[in-house]
C-alpha cells in the first residue's frame, strides 16, 4: 500500500512539473526569431505577389509611422492559401514578434519587429504620465534628444532593452516633444568597426544592424556619422 501511495505521488509530481514547464518552454519559442520561420513567411510573401500581380500582403498604416513597423505583414492575405500557419513567435499567436517588410520597392523583405523593445517604451511613458508628463533631463545628447533622470521618475535603476545584436542593456533616451526611443548607439560603434562598406555624413546607418540580422532597430532615432566614422544622432 506505501509503494502504492509512492508511485501514485510520483506521478502527480512529474505531471506537475511537466504542466509547469510546458508553458515555459512554450513562451522561450515564442521568443525566438527561428530562421525557418522567416523562410516560411519570406516564400508565402513572395508567391502572394506573384499570384496578385505584385501586390503585398500587408496592413494598411499612415504614411508618417517609423519606416521599421510600417509594412506588418498581414497573415489573414497569406494563411492558409499561401503558408499553413501563422508563425508560433509572431505577436498573432502569443509570440513576441511583428511580421514586418523591408526594402518594399525594390525587394521586399521579411524581418522581425521585437515587440518587448515596444513594451519597455510603454513602461516609461507609463511613468511620465503619472509624473504629469514631466520628465527631468540628466544630460544633453545631441539636438533635441536627452538622457532623462530615471532616478527622479521614480526608477529604481535605469530602464533598458536587451539588444537583439549584442545581448548588452541599451538606454533609452527622449526627444524634446516626449517620445521615447531606444540608443542603439552602443551597437553601430561596433557594427562600425567591422562594417566593409562606404558610409557618408548625414546618411542613416541603421541599415547596417539588420542587413544580416532578421529584426530591425525599431523605436529609434535614426543615426549617421561624424567625421571620426562614429556614430551620432542625425538631427535635423
Amino acid at each position: 500500500m506505501k509503494k502504492m501511495t509512492m508511485f501514485i505521488l510520483l506521478l502527480l509530481i512529474v505531471g506537475f512539473l511537466s504542466a509547469c514547464g510546458y508553458p515555459q518552454s512554450e513562451r522561450a519559442g515564442n521568443q525566438i526569431p527561428y530562421e525557418d520561420q522567416l523562410i516560411t513567411v519570406q516564400n508565402a510573401v513572395n508567391q502572394y505577389r506573384g499570384a496578385t500581380g505584385g501586390l503585398l500582403p500587408i496592413k494598411t498604416r499612415e504614411m508618417d509611422v517609423d519606416q521599421y513597423i510600417k509594412y506588418p505583414v498581414d497573415f489573414s492575405k497569406i494563411v492558409p492559401d499561401y503558408t499553413a500557419e501563422v508563425p508560433t513567435n509572431a505577436f498573432e499567436t502569443g509570440g513576441v514578434f511583428q511580421y514586418v517588410l523591408m526594402d518594399v520597392e525594390e525587394n521586399p523583405t521579411v524581418k522581425l519587429v521585437d515587440l518587448q523593445a515596444a513594451e519597455a517604451i510603454r513602461s516609461v511613458n507609463v511613468r511620465k504620465s503619472a509624473n504629469g508628463g514631466r520628465v527631468p533631463i540628466s544630460e544633453i545628447l545631441a539636438d533635441n534628444v536627452y538622457k532623462f533622470n530615471f532616478k527622479e521618475m521614480g526608477f529604481s535603476e535605469e530602464p533598458t532593452v536587451v539588444s537583439p545584436y549584442s545581448g548588452r542593456n541599451l538606454p533609452m533616451v527622449i526627444t524634446g516633444r516626449g517620445d521615447v526611443y531606444i540608443d542603439y548607439s552602443m551597437d553601430l560603434y561596433s557594427a562600425l568597426q567591422e562594417y566593409e562598406g562606404t558610409l557618408e555624413e548625414g546618411q542613416d546607418i541603421r541599415f547596417i544592424l539588420y542587413e544580416e540580422h532578421a529584426v530591425v532597430p525599431a523605436y529609434s532615432l535614426p543615426y549617421t556619422i561624424d567625421e571620426k566614422n562614429e556614430p551620432i544622432f542625425l538631427t535635423e
